[in-house]
């Protein structure tokens, strides 16, 4: 087994170069009600809700909320159902409220999703959905990325 500090730069830096993965994005949080999560994060964490809109496609009410003084710092997403069949109402259904999905921002969702599935990884859709803020998004199936969901964000104008 290689020692942690003797790995290269370049093997360390290629992988992710090679599928586009450029920063955390966020971390989508399943709430049951928005507004109450909202002024919670606010209250007890300091958050900022820099963003809220309702995406009826994922039937989602949803919120980003700023973590520390500039958008440098990442953000947390707050998901609620606008239904109980949503993907996110089946989630508190059966998870309850809790971390819902790791997202990674993207220049190239095609090329990142390509990439992925040249090495043999499953993506939920075929092709991107519109995310928050006019956002490209797919999502990498749990069970090929150690059971979290993860989310491929291109960033749209507002995001």
């Amino acid at each position: 087994m290689t020692e942690p500090g003797s790995l290269s730069t370049s093997s360390q830096s290629t992988p992710s170069q090679l599928v586009g993965l450029l920063r955390i994005d966020h971390v989508g949080i399943a709430v049951p009600d928005l507004d109450a999560a909202i002024a919670f994060y606010e209250g007890t964490f300091g958050m900022t809700c820099v963003h809220t809109e309702t995406n009826e496609e994922q039937g989602v009410r949803e919120a980003m909320l700023q973590v520390g003084p500039s958008p440098d710092g990442g953000a947390v997403q707050l998901l609620a159902p606008l239904r109980p069949d949503s993907p996110i109402g089946k989630f508190l259904d059966r998870s309850g409220p809790g971390i819902q999905q790791m997202a990674y921002t993207v220049a190239d969702v095609d090329a990142t999703c390509a990439a992925l599935r040249e090495r043999g990884v499953r993506l939920l859709y075929e092709a991107p959905k519109r995310g928050t803020a006019g956002s490209r998004i797919n999502f990498v199936h749990p069970k090929d990325a150690g059971g979290v969901l993860v989310e491929l964000v291109e960033p749209g104008h507002g995001h």
